[in-house]
């Protein structure tokens, strides 16, 4: 999976606090995601991690003082300044918020962001009441207005051992924010993409429901794939195990109804739906209000009635719609039926019992199938490229 980290620069600061040693999974994960990582440590940093951590988990040097250079042009800051796409400070203490908020520049790191023009981001770590101080929340809206980004900090316990707002955002949290932060005057940019994900539950009582064995997985993923290209993305998820993705817009419902209702009113002013999620055709026309027993008959009868056909209802003079189709037979003349039927303008058709191409995997082996010409068969890929791959032929509907 290529992601828009691959061949980035970025500077990664690292200040001091016990938040530190994320910083080294941070490093290692950004490096494997083909970004090329710097690594300034502060002094007080460096009390909690050490210079050789960073530089074999990024196989680059890292940068400790302004009068300890180890770049290739004797002046770090300089250097690093003008090669980063991004600069990242995770952890970021209220001390050095309230430096970048007054343009003190007594370390590298400082220097670094002010020597630069590059989008910064800011992961903060610190005490909650040092957080939420007068003076620190002054330091971070001063810097709200610059155009800095901010990621957390989530509330949760800390390590003074009391429970507030000042933890710093896991790893895979941060690494979201930055590839929305990369991608946003992307080829999407200015766009609203409606994404819907998982499979739909039908209640039979309030126990027990109607689903299937949707993931969620390619919903997901097109909704990231969108908004690394810059989109406003709204992800409209049946129940799923899958993590919200950052910067994306997530609204949670349960049955098919109430996924209409959402993907209606979500599509409203929007440019693009594309309708992932596994919609139950059938919802039972009496769900009970209570737990149904177990009697002594072998057998229990449930009437189902038929669900609306979300993607087909929803309108808009300028909304492109696209639709997936998981088949297990007659896979391209079920797409090309459903094609007619929905008024879409694509449909990604899929054999679920293809090996590694079925529910809950994570590649996927799809059929593109338009109304005017022939349907395009892709090879297994990874989720997130087939998105991209999808996204790649919707643009020109879009412009």
């Amino acid at each position: 999976m290529r992601t828009i980290l691959n061949g980035k620069s970025i500077v990664l600061g690292v200040t001091g606090s016990i938040a530190a040693f994320k910083a080294a999974d941070l490093a290692s994960k950004l490096t494997q995601a083909g970004a090329a990582v710097d690594v300034v440590l502060t002094r007080s940093a460096q009390e909690f991690v050490g210079v050789a951590t960073f530089a074999g988990l990024t196989h680059r040097p890292v940068s400790t003082g302004l009068y300890e250079s180890n770049s290739e042009l004797g002046i770090d800051h300089v250097v690093l300044a003008r090669r980063a796409d991004l600069v990242l400070i995770a952890p970021a203490t209220a001390n050095i918020l309230a430096k970048l908020a007054l343009g003190v520049t007594d370390d590298v790191l400082t220097a670094t962001v002010l020597a630069g023009s590059q989008p910064l981001v800011i992961a903060p770590a610190m005490d909650a009441g040092m957080y939420g101080s007068p003076a620190t929340q002054a330091n971070v809206e001063t810097l709200r207005g610059r155009g800095v980004h901010f990621i957390g900090p989530e509330s949760g316990r800390l390590a003074s051992g009391l429970v507030g707002q000042g933890r710093m955002t896991e790893v895979p949290g941060i690494i979201g924010h930055l590839r929305a932060v990369l991608g946003r005057n992307g080829d999407l940019a200015g766009r609203r993409v409606v994404v819907s994900a998982g499979g739909t539950e039908e209640a039979i009582d309030p126990v027990r429901v109607l689903t299937n064995r949707s993931s969620g997985k390619m919903g997901y993923a097109i909704a990231e794939a969108a908004r690394d290209r810059g989109a406003d993305v709204t992800l409209i998820s049946a129940p799923s195990a899958l993590p919200s993705p950052p910067c994306v817009t997530l609204a949670t419902v349960g049955s098919a109804l109430e996924m209409r209702d959402a993907v209606q009113s979500a599509c409203a002013g929007s440019d693009l739906l594309i309708m992932a999620a596994a919609v139950s055709d059938y919802r039972p026309a009496n769900p009970a209000d209570q737990k149904i027993k177990k009697t002594g008959d072998d057998s229990l009868i449930i009437e189902l009635v038929q669900n609306p056909d979300i993607v087909a209802g929803v309108t808009g003079d300028r909304l492109v719609k696209v639709a997936f189709a998981a088949e297990t037979n007659n896979i391209i003349e079920n797409a090309d039926a459903k094609l007619l039927a929905k008024g879409v303008d694509l449909i990604v058709a899929n054999d679920i019992t293809a090996e590694h191409s079925g529910f809950g995997t994570d590649t996927n082996a799809v059929t593109f199938v338009y109304p005017d010409r022939e349907p395009e068969q892709m090879p297994l890929m990874d989720k997130f490229d087939v998105g991209n791959a999808l996204l790649d032929r919707v643009l020109p509907l879009l412009n």
